[in-house]
């Protein structure tokens, strides 16, 4: 398990949680207590799963304000625009392979 841990962790979380928990330099993994990697690793995941949300989220999100803005030119303020979006939003979803 400490294994699997110390590949997915982020070397710069590492020595965050090992500045604050340890009085003097690790030389290698051996140094480093599983109660310092536990929380170095939960941090490194659960940053890269915000960073992965927001990825995924930003192109629907511009799908929304185009077609929004769009609707809005043309003078349809009282069609709401996800009707409009869903589609668009499925389509890039299974373009970029996501039905699979």
């Amino acid at each position: 398990m400490r294994s699997f841990m110390f590949s997915q962790v982020k070397e710069e979380e590492l020595t965050l949680f090992a500045s604050i928990t340890l009085d003097n330099k690790p030389f290698d993994q051996n140094d480093i207590p599983t109660m310092t990697l536990i929380p170095a690793f939960m941090l490194s995941e659960l940053k890269r799963a915000f960073q992965m949300g927001f990825m995924i989220y930003i192109p629907f999100l511009v799908i929304d304000m185009v077609v929004a803005s769009v609707l809005m030119s043309m003078g349809m303020m009282m069609l709401p625009p996800v009707i409009i979006s869903m589609p668009f939003k499925l389509l890039l979803f299974v373009l970029v392979d996501g039905g699979a």
